[in-house]
């Protein structure tokens, strides 16, 4: 049989939860994002901790900008990891009406 012509629809690894609202105004607090990401540090994959990763956000819940806009990146392997963390997250973003957007990071030339 011929294989489909049809590419298959992969879906995003990854989500932004964005500082903004529905209505486009800043969230506030200004540091909301580094705040959220310390309250997940704990959450991470088997064997991605070591000696200092209590001083580390978890490679799940990171911070980040995205055009000029402070925004935290949420892996869905949270959700495989630690369901209860990963529904808080998400309701941290309806509660407060931020905006969700399913996306996947791409880090810049030279970063690793």
């Amino acid at each position: 049989m011929a294989e489909s012509a049809q590419p298959t629809k992969e879906r995003a690894k990854e989500f932004f939860i964005l500082g903004l609202t529905a209505d486009g105004k800043q969230f506030r607090p200004s540091d909301w994002a580094e705040r959220l990401c310390g309250v997940m540090s704990c959450f991470r994959p088997e064997g991605s901790g070591g000696p200092n990763a209590h001083l580390q956000y978890s490679p799940l819940v990171r911070p980040t900008v995205v055009n000029n806009t402070k925004a935290v990146v949420v892996s869905h392997e949270l959700r495989e990891v630690e369901p209860m963390a990963y529904h808080f997250v998400v309701n941290f973003a309806k509660d407060n009406g931020l905006q969700l957007v399913d996306a996947c990071f791409l880090p810049m030339p030279g970063d690793r």
